[in-house]
């Protein structure tokens, strides 16, 4: 599947049952160097619009929010000892977490490629 975007610059990629969440290059853009990467616990239920996880950058504090429903089935421990991956591979090597979905037609609520980017560039 394709990887679809929410308003709030999280990413999401199916991986079989499992969606991979991240933030966008733009949000990473935004917050500049990221020094800290709060995670939820795996079990952890979420839906819509929750605070899945904290970024902090030189810059600012974020919350990263959860695009779509489900439980919490592992997160980028990697992280935790390297912070930066968020800037460095922001759609790749530095995920936030993985959610075994609980709806998965949340999915298709969220904006496909082309759509993100014309989001982003009207900001």
């Amino acid at each position: 599947m394709t990887t679809r975007y929410s308003s709030d610059h999280e990413w999401i990629r199916m991986e079989g049952d499992v969606a991979v969440i991240g933030i966008t290059d733009y949000a990473q853009e935004q917050l500049g160097d990221v020094v800290y990467v709060e995670l939820p616990d795996p079990g952890r239920k979420v839906k819509p619009g929750d605070d899945a996880a904290v970024v902090e950058s030189v810059k600012a504090a974020s919350e990263v929010y959860a695009p779509v429903s489900g439980e919490v089935v592992e997160v980028n421990a990697a992280l935790a000892d390297n912070p930066a991956l968020v800037n460095e591979d922001p759609a790749g090597a530095g995920w936030f977490l993985k959610v075994r979905l609980s709806n998965p037609s949340e999915i298709e609520a969220l904006m496909d490629e082309a759509a993100y980017k014309a989001f982003v560039a009207d900001l």
